[in-house]
């Protein structure tokens, strides 16, 4: 479970990016998450995968309370998130192969195991004769999906994503949000940011909106 109770944040001395938020993501459960250019999706997705700490308020994440003067340890719990970046942050010196491998290698899994699970996915998502390819020589809509398999490739208890369908054409789009509620129905809590209304309404989930830092429910079925 992750619980926000009563979540500020701002940048240094600047004015609270996002005020008073009080919310639970129970585990297994699937959001959106809405709102204009500037309400605080970046910010609130930052609390959420610990580049950023609360300014006020406490975050009980897997557990462990997360406050402004916590001290805790960062790597362990980064290893349940994975996180899917607007901009990729994709390692441009390796193969999309070895991008997606790498949260596998990072555990120690075997190399029979990473070579068939890396294999299989990139096939899933198209790339199976690209997944030799470095990041430059790939499109943008490569990259997503590149990015995308690498997130989800360990079996993350929380998947953050930040406009995941941006870059790719609607069938495609609606192929990996099935990805996503695949991982979803095993347990995985799912939190995707999108400004794309129409998918929000295909897919039906509850809808966390943010509206200049404060947060709001919608609806969803």
């Amino acid at each position: 479970m992750i619980q926000f109770d009563s979540v500020s944040m701002r940048y240094g001395n600047g004015d609270e990016i996002l005020k008073n938020l009080t919310f639970t993501l129970d585990p297994g459960s699937f959001h959106f998450l809405t709102g204009a250019s500037g309400a605080g999706k970046t910010s609130l997705l930052k609390l959420l995968y610990l580049d950023q700490k609360p300014s006020h308020g406490d975050i009980q994440f897997f557990d462990t309370h997360i406050t402004p003067s916590t001290v805790m340890d960062m790597p362990k719990i980064r290893r349940k998130i994975g996180i899917v970046f607007q901009d990729f942050r994709l390692f441009n010196h390796l193969s999309a192969f070895d991008n997606v491998a790498l949260p596998l290698k990072i555990i120690g899994a075997h190399d029979s195991i990473i070579k068939d699970h890396v294999t299989e996915l990139l096939t899933w998502v198209g790339l199976d004769e690209r997944m030799h390819a470095k990041p430059p020589f790939l499109s943008g809509g490569e990259q997503q999906r590149v990015a995308i398999a690498r997130a989800i490739i360990g079996k993350p208890d929380l998947l953050l994503a930040d406009e995941p369908t941006g870059n790719v054409d609607p069938e495609m789009g609606l192929k990996l949000m099935h990805l996503f509620a695949e991982l979803n129905k095993l347990g995985t809590t799912t939190v995707i940011a999108t400004h794309d209304e129409g998918l929000v309404k295909t897919i039906g989930a509850p809808v966390l909106h943010l509206d200049k830092g404060c947060l709001t429910y919608e609806g969803g079925s």
